[in-house]
């Protein structure tokens, strides 16, 4: 008498949806994503002779040069608030933007030795890269912290919302990082638009000069960079100047939540191409 045998057959389809992005990835691969972290601060700061000091003196530099240029020679306003400050309080949160999008960019092709030749989610490699300069960040604001005490200028009630606009300028790094490091495995020629592509960025952000200064009816469509968000939120929460949160924040919020999503979805697509073309 023979035994009926069952027959099982397993059937692999493709995660779809959410799934596909395999997010659950990056919380088991939690520790790897904090060693890179602090592997890129060692190699960023090694043999360097101010170390952790060039945190401070890139935008320190930049709003003296500011200050000198914008503020005291073609007298651009600043909100009532003395130029010096109200420059430096912008540039903080974008220095840290600006150099998310360097590192982030180049993340994937320094790294192809490693994507070569062994498994790990490939998403790690930009985000720790932006989450190092988070870093850079903190010093800083240390200086930020000084000048205002210097001008004696208090932080406002509003000083609670601040993590919120670091968090929005992180997603907005993350998010055109994301973009910028799959396309620089592709085309190398993201290395040469890269530094065109953040100084026009930046002309394009409320940095040297007030947003009061666009016209009221150019306000939506200035508001599409989510850096602005970012700098008038800094603004607004430690200065009291700037504007408050509104459509402005809304349209610039909207717009990197829309910047992550789409970097993260094309990111996937592409990774499985990365060890071929690194």
């Amino acid at each position: 008498m023979q035994k009926s045998m069952d027959t099982r057959i397993t059937l692999i389809k493709p995660s779809q949806g959410w799934s596909a992005l395999n997010l659950r990835d990056l919380w088991i691969y939690r520790e790897l994503i904090l060693f890179m972290t602090w592997r890129d601060l060692k190699v960023r700061y090694k043999q360097t002779l101010l170390g952790a000091s060039w945190a401070v003196l890139q935008p320190f530099l930049t709003m003296v040069v500011f200050s000198i240029f914008f503020g005291n020679l073609a007298k651009v306003p600043s909100d009532g608030v003395p130029y010096p400050i109200f420059s430096y309080t912008a540039l903080i949160p974008w220095t840290l933007f600006s150099k998310a999008l360097h590192d982030a960019s180049r993340s994937l092709v320094a790294s192809s030795h490693m994507i070569t030749k062994v498994y790990f989610p490939r998403m790690i490699l930009p985000l720790a890269s932006v989450l190092a300069g988070v870093v850079d960040f903190f010093i800083a604001f240390v200086v930020l912290i000084g000048m205002m005490v210097y001008y004696r200028i208090a932080p406002t009630t509003n000083v609670w919302a601040l993590p919120l606009f670091l968090i929005l300028a992180l997603v907005t790094a993350i998010g055109v990082g994301l973009w910028l490091s799959a396309l620089n495995v592709l085309y190398r020629d993201i290395n040469y638009v890269l530094p065109f592509l953040t100084q026009f960025w930046m002309f394009l952000t409320p940095i040297a000069y007030p947003s009061s200064m666009v016209p009221q009816r150019f306000q939506v469509l200035y508001a599409l960079n989510p850096m602005t968000g970012v700098v008038e939120g800094f603004r607004w929460v430690l200065l009291g100047s700037g504007q408050a949160p509104g459509t402005m924040t809304l349209v610039s919020s909207l717009v990197a939540i829309l910047l992550l999503v789409t970097g993260l979805v094309y990111f996937r697509r592409m990774e499985r191409q990365f060890a071929d073309m690194v």
